[in-house]
C-alpha cells in the first residue's frame, strides 16, 4: 500500500490535479485580495515576487541566462504579462468559475495560432467542433443580456487569446531555451508593463493584504512547478484534459468563499467549452 501511494504522489495525473488545486488556490487569493487593490497593482506584485524566485532558481541550479533569441523571449514575455493583466482584471469582476471557463478557450486559439506560425496541421473535425465552443463561449457571455459583466467576460476571451499565443511561443520556444529562462521573461515582461499601469491608481497594502499577496506569488510558482512535473511525465493530451478539474476546484472556492453560484447559462456554455477543448485534444493527439 505505501509503495503504491508513493507511485501515485510521483505520477503525472497526481501532479495534474495538484497543479490544478494550487492554481485554483492562487486565483482565489487574486479574487480575495481584489477587493481593495487593484488587478494591475497584483500583477506587479505577483510577478516581481515570480521574478526573484526563479531568479534564486536559476542561481542554485546553474541555469544561465541566453545571449542569442532575445526579441522572440521577449515577445513570448509580452504576451504572458498582457495575459496575465486580463486574467487577473476578469478574476477580480466575474464570478471565479465563470473567469476560469472562459480563459479555458485557450487551446482553441493555441491549435489556430500554431496553424498560422508553426505551420501545424489543425486537429480533425475542428469545423465541426468550433461552433459547438464558441455557442459555450455565448452562452456563458450572455450577450444577449449585455451588462457589465458582459463586457468584462470579453477581457476572458482576451486573456484566452493571448494564453493562446504564448502558448505557441513557448511551444517554438522550448526547443531551444531552459524553461526557467522562459518563465523568467514572462515574469519581468509583466512586472515592467504592470508598473505604469498601477502607478496612478497606487494602493499600500495592508500587512493582512501584502501577506496574500507574497502567498499568492509563492503558491503560482508551486503550481508552475506541479504542471512542469505533470507534463514531464504523463501524456499532455491526458493532463490537459485532467486540468480540467480545475474548474471545479474554483467553483468550489467560489461558493465556499464567496457564495457564487453558476447560473444555468454559465453549468451549459461551460460543458459545451470542456466538452469541445477535450475532443479537440483527442484529435490532435490523433493527429500526432
Amino acid at each position: 500500500m505505501g509503495e503504491r501511494w508513493k507511485r501515485w504522489m510521483t505520477s503525472g495525473l497526481f501532479c495534474a490535479v495538484m497543479s490544478s488545486l494550487v492554481f485554483s488556490v492562487m486565483n482565489a487569493l487574486v479574487k480575495a485580495v481584489s477587493v481593495h487593490i487593484p488587478s494591475n497593482e497584483i500583477v506587479f506584485f505577483r510577478s516581481a515576487i515570480g521574478t526573484v524566485l526563479i531568479l534564486l532558481l536559476m542561481r542554485v541550479q546553474g541555469v544561465r541566462a541566453s545571449h542569442v533569441g532575445i526579441p522572440l523571449l521577449v515577445l513570448r514575455g509580452s504576451l504572458g504579462a498582457l495575459y496575465m493583466l486580463a486574467y487577473f482584471y476578469t478574476i477580480a469582476y466575474m464570478p471565479l468559475v465563470d473567469a476560469i471557463i472562459l480563459v479555458n478557450l485557450s487551446p482553441v486559439f493555441s491549435f489556430i495560432l500554431a496553424a498560422i506560425f508553426l505551420k501545424e496541421k489543425l486537429p480533425e473535425r475542428m469545423g465541426l467542433i468550433l461552433p459547438v465552443i464558441f455557442a459555450g463561449a455565448m452562452l456563458t457571455i450572455n450577450p444577449l443580456g449585455y451588462s457589465t459583466y458582459s463586457a468584462v467576460a470579453f477581457f476572458g476571451i482576451a486573456a484566452a487569446v493571448l494564453s493562446g499565443a504564448a502558448g505557441v511561443c513557448i511551444r517554438y520556444l522550448s526547443r531551444s531555451f531552459h524553461a526557467y529562462e522562459i518563465i523568467l521573461y514572462f515574469m519581468a515582461a509583466a512586472t515592467l508593463i504592470s508598473i505604469p499601469l498601477m502607478w496612478r491608481d497606487f494602493v499600500v497594502p495592508t500587512p493582512w493584504e501584502l501577506f496574500l499577496l507574497t502567498a499568492m506569488g509563492v503558491v503560482s510558482l508551486l503550481a508552475q512547478v506541479f504542471l512542469t512535473k505533470a507534463f514531464t511525465h504523463e501524456n499532455v493530451v491526458i493532463v490537459e484534459v485532467v486540468r480540467y478539474i480545475g474548474i471545479l476546484f474554483n467553483a468550489f472556492w467560489g461558493f465556499a468563499i464567496w457564495a457564487e453560484i453558476p447560473t444555468w447559462n454559465v453549468v451549459a456554455g461551460g460543458a459545451l467549452i470542456v466538452s469541445g477543448c477535450i475532443l479537440l485534444s483527442h484529435a490532435a493527439a490523433k493527429r500526432r
